[in-house]
């Protein structure tokens, strides 16, 4: 379909899946943006368990290296220093051609910046119109990485809200690719939406297509709904 960004995670068990998929595509891997995480829970994040792990994700992935590789959560032995020697030892190693973190808040970003030789890449963090993350993706535009926004579509329940609806109808399209446009129109984001059918998929890439004006973009941004789906214990907005 023209999908080259594949992320996945040692924590949802299906790298050695995504691996075989890869390996059967008509793509060349040099091609494809290959990114996993390391959780702190089943994987650790000591400085020896974050080069263990990225080893094991590597060889479930089948790679020899990886384009991204993200501290899933900053939780359990998470700690600043340690952790991301690790994955500053893998960036020289050129095992790892960037480092991520996910589910961070402003002070713990500020705090790998600081603990980090290699420019932070990406953030990866729950982003959709009842979490926009403002504040966040200012801090991204200032420091110059990417925000990945996961569950883009508020869980599906986004689809049925009426601003989201009335601007599909407007631009007869899809609720999904309203969602996605807008999330995708504030620099230095990008969205991974889930998707679970064929549809899904060429509907969830359509969405770079449809360009939102700036009235349609207003009026997602002052949804005054906020939820938030993906929750922890530990959780640095808790």
């Amino acid at each position: 379909m023209g999908y080259r960004h594949v992320d996945t995670a040692e924590h949802y068990g299906n790298e050695r899946a995504v691996g075989e998929g890869l390996t059967r595509a008509a793509v060349p891997r040099e091609e494809v943006f290959l990114a996993t995480k390391i959780h702190p829970v089943t994987g650790g994040l000591t400085y020896e368990e974050v080069l263990e792990e990225a080893d094991a994700s590597m060889n479930r992935l089948g790679v020899d290296y990886l384009d991204l590789l993200y501290v899933h959560w900053p939780v359990g032995d998470y700690e600043a220093t340690e952790t991301l020697r690790a994955f500053d030892d893998l960036v020289e190693d050129g095992l790892v051609r960037n480092v991520g973190v996910s589910n961070f808040d402003i002070d713990l970003l500020d705090e790998a910046r600081q603990a980090l030789e290699a420019p932070l890449f990406a953030h990866q963090v729950e982003l959709h119109p009842f979490l926009p993350q403002s504040r966040l993706r200012a801090d991204a535009q200032t420091h110059d990485y990417t925000v990945v926004a996961y569950s883009p579509l508020a869980r599906g329940e986004a689809l049925d809200h009426p601003t989201i609806r009335d601007i599909a109808e407007r631009h007869d399209t899809s609720p999904a690719r309203v969602c996605l446009s807008w999330v995708t129109s504030h620099d230095n984001v990008v969205a991974i939406p889930k998707a679970t059918s064929r549809q899904h998929l060429e509907d969830n890439l359509a969405a770079s297509e449809l360009e939102l004006d700036e009235d349609d973009i207003a009026s997602i941004d002052a949804i005054e709904q906020r939820k938030r789906f993906v929750e922890r214990d530990g959780a640095p907005w808790q």
